[in-house]
């Protein structure tokens, strides 16, 4: 058997529980989201030495997200139902993502809707670092993010949304988030 890199293994041990997250967010299932989340670790632990002390985050987010959007694909094509199941409960604190309704209104979104929403305000990072996270541009960033956050206010009323900061009006959510973000 292989020997582990020890930093790799820090890597994993400090940064396992927030990819998680990530992963939950983003596919909607806890199971699916620890399969998807080892999938990323292992693609990870490959290139660990061309990318280990170069922003290994960025790079498992861009897997977590082009991985997801593959399973997405897939599913969509072999499962046609006539009722959309329950969604599983999620194994985390009373954090905001952890609420139902927000766990609902994620999966009215498409994949790449959810994803920018996830780096933009669970991450918190610029349009530029989603953009690239992503492989698209700011636009589609922009774009991606006003549909989606329209589409949160539909499926959870336009208070909650605007209660909770994701607000934004024509220029777009970085105008109420501070200059450059």
């Amino acid at each position: 058997m292989a020997q582990v890199d020890p930093d790799f293994a820090a890597y994993v041990r400090g940064r396992q529980a927030h990819l998680l997250r990530i992963a939950v967010l983003m596919c909607g299932d806890v199971h699916q989201a620890e399969d998807l989340l080892q999938e990323a670790l292992v693609k990870l632990a490959r290139h660990w030495s061309r990318v280990g002390g170069d922003r290994p985050d960025a790079y498992v987010r861009r897997i977590l997200y082009h991985d997801n959007i593959t399973r997405w694909r897939r599913t969509r094509l072999e499962t046609v139902t006539e009722e959309v199941p329950e969604p599983r409960g999620m194994q985390f604190g009373p954090a905001w993502e952890d609420r139902a309704d927000v766990r609902a209104a994620l999966q009215e979104l498409t994949p790449k809707q959810r994803a920018v929403l996830v780096l933009r305000f669970l991450e918190d990072l610029t349009q530029e670092q989603t953009a690239e996270v992503l492989g698209v541009s700011v636009g589609t960033v922009k774009s991606q993010t006003s549909v989606a956050l329209a589409r949160m206010r539909d499926v959870l009323g336009t208070e909650w949304v605007e209660e909770r900061g994701a607000r934004q009006d024509a220029t777009g959510p970085d105008t109420q988030r501070g200059a450059g973000r």
